[in-house]
């Protein structure tokens, strides 16, 4: 077993945000069940001042999940982080989120502030969220675009303050991996007290980076990463938990882990894709329906003579149903005779040389060739 990386889910609170995706109470409570169930170890369930339904789901959900943390939202707002306490008050384990922008452009656009007061809003906010809860996450929102020096400042300020878990984002999605292994690096090792919390990678997808961010964070010494199933969020949304769950799996040299149920990836996709009312795009990363589906004659004749040719995870390890060989116009010899005899036909070469002309034929003009119109190509075969 590696070093155990926590899994931050943010699919109800960040995952929600994306327009058309709005939950009510219940089918957070489902989800945030679903989520405990898969073994996430801190379940954001919402921002409980932004809007009474959100208060009150953050409250429900706390009284029903037992092993999960359960999380609230807040700016650094004393009302704010007042709501996210009271909404957290059944919570056997309870932790307020709560920060402000540390980057200049936050700073000086948004805040219309300095340096020096964006700190001291930052420890006074953790400082309140502490009336309420021993464990508080602290976000230095666009910490991805802030100078190093001053982030590190804001890091041990906070964390003497009483912050548990410091939050690292990647708000826009801007960074290189290399740059975000970096920043989380630099804090490791220039931040006093660092070994008094816990630091977490929040990256968006803004440059289809999410996941390789968040990895080589994790690489240089985060502790927890903040995901979301099926990479919902905003804009292009945030690391998908799938995806990052998997890469350390399949990487086991990086010595990291996770307490993530594999073989429920696939049925929370699902769940959480006909919840959220959001489709999951065919090619998308081990819960897409063709993440296990193999077209190309050259892939489906080496993955029917070895599996491990053309797939490095096993469907069932992610709660996919099976490999699917698709037969289309690019389909070889080999994968047509193996469909055929999953249908139950036994054709000699001859046979499937005659029948793979005719199929060549029809898939040119059908796109994908089906059962029902193989069981027609073995009927006529003798006609």
């Amino acid at each position: 077993m590696g070093r155990r990386i926590l899994i931050f889910d943010t699919t109800l609170r960040d995952g929600e945000q994306v327009p058309g995706c709005k939950l009510n109470t219940s089918e957070k409570i489902e989800l945030a069940l679903a989520l405990e169930e898969l073994g996430v170890d801190i379940i954001e369930a919402g921002f409980p001042i932004s809007s009474p339904g959100d208060f009150e789901s953050v409250s429900e959900i706390s009284k029903i999940i037992k092993r999960a943390t359960v999380c609230g939202l807040s700016r650094a707002v004393e009302k704010d982080i007042e709501a996210a306490g009271e909404a957290l008050k059944h919570a056997a384990r309870g932790r307020i989120h709560t920060g402000i922008g540390t980057s200049d452009s936050h700073i000086k656009s948004k805040f219309k502030s300095n340096r020096e007061d964006i700190l001291e809003r930052a420890i006074q906010a953790v400082k309140w969220a502490r009336k309420y809860t021993d464990d508080v996450e602290f976000y230095a929102e666009d910490a991805g675009r802030t100078d190093n020096e001053y982030l590190a400042r804001v890091v041990e300020a906070v964390i003497k303050a009483g912050a548990t878990t410091v939050n690292i984002p990647d708000t826009t999605g801007y960074c290189l991996p290399t740059q975000y292994g970096e920043k989380i690096a630099y804090l490791m090792n220039h931040v006093p007290n660092v070994d008094k919390a816990v630091l977490s990678c929040h990256c968006h997808n803004d440059l289809g980076l999410a996941t390789a961010n968040s990895i080589y964070g994790a690489i240089h010494g985060a502790g927890q990463i903040e995901c979301t199933v099926n990479g919902l969020g905003e804009r292009a949304g945030n690391t998908s938990l799938e995806e990052v769950v998997m890469v350390m799996r399949q990487h086991g040299h990086l010595g990291l882990d996770t307490g993530i149920r594999a073989e429920q990836l696939n049925p929370i996709s699902q769940l959480v894709s006909e919840t959220m009312r959001m489709p999951v795009q065919p090619n998308k990363a081990i819960v897409g329906a063709n993440a296990f589906s193999h077209s190309s004659g050259i892939h489906q004749d080496g993955f029917l003579k070895d599996s491990q040719t053309y797939e490095i995870i096993r469907p069932e390890e992610v709660g996919a149903a099976h490999s699917k060989i698709v037969l289309t116009a690019r389909s070889g010899r080999s994968a047509l005779a193996y469909r055929f005899k999953n249908l139950g036909f036994d054709f000699n070469r001859n046979e499937i040389d005659e029948l793979y002309t005719r199929f060549l034929n029809l898939a040119d003009a059908l796109k994908e060739v089906q059962d029902t119109d193989l069981h027609q190509l073995a009927h006529n075969l003798n006609n």
